[in-house]
């Protein structure tokens, strides 16, 4: 197959086109510097540019580029880059693809499980309503800023990535050097629930989701047992042979970070990834000890 992706050196780009190369689609990159040949196609969707035409042909189009929302404080200019990068940028793609003369057949689009925002213990699925912080206002403008492609009959699917494992990038790879020293803990009272998936599943999930004919609309990108905090992090301790003992308090998570400690290192989300369950597809790490123990000796 011919497949587009944009976000194509973020942590999920980079594994994702490693893969697809290895079963030999021909891949092809949205890039927002000059193409350097035919493996790269130049967009710039700050300013809404890109060629209808330079995105017909293509047979899949995965879309993840997005501003990064962990690094800096939430400032209200980083809020609105947050939120500018992954609606402007996915309304401007998806209408490139709807315009296009020979569209793809399916899109997949990257969003998030912060969808359902800050939900304590209510366990969630694909037909759970949204919350009502930004980050899940954020996410309901960007699954609906693929309209034009569903318009135009394009299978559009909605990649809610939960907690992305992986030493190498995202959450876990900050983690590691506090908990290797021996100064990790827990955040805030633990218990909030975090929907973890090791980076294997994704690219694995994301390939199975290619694959498929009929899977449409939100997907959750979760393994199926979740964790609290507090289990997380004597999972990871123990994984590492270290002592987790220095609990982060809310309050100081707060001072630290500001509003993004409260949707990111405090809000709970226990989520299940009912459609791909349903759908038969097979995790490759269900439980969280095993998926560390393996991404700790890659």
């Amino acid at each position: 197959m011919k497949i587009l992706i944009s976000g194509s050196h973020g942590l999920v780009g980079k594994a994702l086109i490693s893969e697809l190369t290895k079963d030999q689609h021909e891949i092809v990159s949205l890039v927002r510097h000059k193409s350097a040949g035919a493996s790269e196609i130049e967009w710039h969707p700050n300013q809404g540019s890109i060629d209808s035409e330079y995105v017909s042909g293509f047979d899949v189009v995965v879309h993840l580029a997005g501003e990064s929302i962990a690094s800096g404080r939430w400032t209200d200019e980083k809020k609105r880059k947050i939120r500018d990068s992954r609606v402007n940028g996915t309304t401007l793609l998806s209408q490139a693809v709807a315009r296009s003369s020979k569209p793809p057949a399916t899109l997949i689009s990257a969003s998030a499980i912060g969808y359902y925002g800050n939900r304590r213990d209510e366990l969630l699925n694909e037909k759970s309503v949204p919350g009502n912080d930004f980050l899940a206002e954020v996410c309901v403008a960007w699954e609906r800023a693929t309209r034009d492609a569903e318009a135009r009959g394009i299978r559009t699917v909605h990649a809610r990535f939960g907690i992305i494992l992986d030493q190498d990038g995202g959450a876990l790879a900050k983690m590691l050097t506090p908990f290797r020293m021996g100064v990790g803990g827990r955040i805030g009272d633990g218990k909030q629930w975090m929907s973890w998936i090791a980076l294997a599943d994704v690219i694995k999930g994301l390939m199975f989701v290619i694959e498929s004919n009929s899977m449409t609309g939100a997907v959750n990108f979760v393994a199926p047992n979740p964790v609290t905090n507090s289990e997380f992090t004597k999972t990871l301790g123990d994984a590492l042979s270290r002592p987790t003992l220095f609990p982060l308090p809310s309050f100081v998570a707060r001072l630290a970070f500001g509003e993004m400690a409260d949707a990111l290192l405090l809000s709970s989300a226990k989520v299940q990834p009912q459609r791909l369950m349903d759908s038969g597809y097979r995790f490759e790490f269900q439980k969280l000890e095993p998926a560390l123990e393996a991404i700790l000796k890659a």
